[in-house]
């Protein structure tokens, strides 16, 4: 923190790289168990996919962009066809959510494998990965596609001065049925009060969600 006369707070600081480190260990560690004890449902959901369409991908990577605006390869179990991008262009006019994002509740593009697996958030699952190498971690903003970033304003592009999350405030405040704009107010609530405490809420509130899915499709 930087008073108006130039003076830092040095404890201030302290903190922040303190939660930082504990954030970073705390992400690797249970990254690294939950994929250990997740690869059996990785199985099925892979066994699954397969047998809907033999010859498509078990997981789908996509360009992300994360803290500073750098971009990533996110991973996904692939939920949708395969040529999902390109027709994507067809259906743009059926956006359902206001702002720079794109969602539509019966979208065809969705398999019926898709249609499960992102009820549960399961498709979801490995982005662990992605918080295994430091690319994300298990709490903070979703990370957007950069063409939404192109339509960002200023104020919109403060969710990337952190590293992107699996899930966040938006994701147990209803998801989907939140629009655009509630999502940035949400995400900077996040990035302006996070700490230890807050990511273990969020944490547990997500695994209610896991069970009692609210608005994911």
């Amino acid at each position: 923190m930087e008073y108006w006369d130039g003076r830092v707070d040095t404890k201030y600081q302290q903190r922040r790289y303190v939660y930082r480190s504990v954030k970073r260990i705390f992400d690797f560690v249970a990254s690294l168990i939950g994929l250990v004890l997740l690869s059996p449902l990785f199985l099925i959901v892979a066994i699954a996919i397969k047998i809907e369409d033999p010859r498509g991908p078990v997981f789908y990577t996509q360009t992300r962009l994360g803290k500073r605006q750098e971009p990533f390869e996110m991973y996904k179990f692939r939920s949708m066809v395969v040529n999902a991008e390109k027709l994507k262009q067809k259906l743009l006019d059926k956006n359902e959510i206001e702002g720079a994002m794109f969602k539509m509740k019966n979208d065809p593009r969705v398999t019926k494998v898709g249609r499960f697996i992102r009820k549960y958030s399961i498709d979801e699952l490995p982005q662990l990965m992605n918080v295994l190498t430091g690319e994300m971690s298990l709490v903070g903003p979703r990370p957007p596609l950069p063409d939404e970033v192109k339509k960002y304003s200023s104020y919109d592009k403060q969710r990337l001065t952190v590293k992107p999350g699996c899930t966040g405030l938006w994701q147990i405040s209803g998801r989907n049925d939140v629009g655009f704009e509630e999502m940035v107010r949400l995400d900077l609530d996040y990035i302006n009060h996070r700490s230890a405490s807050y990511d273990v809420y969020i944490l547990f509130r997500t695994v209610g969600v896991f069970l009692f899915p609210n608005g994911a499709y």
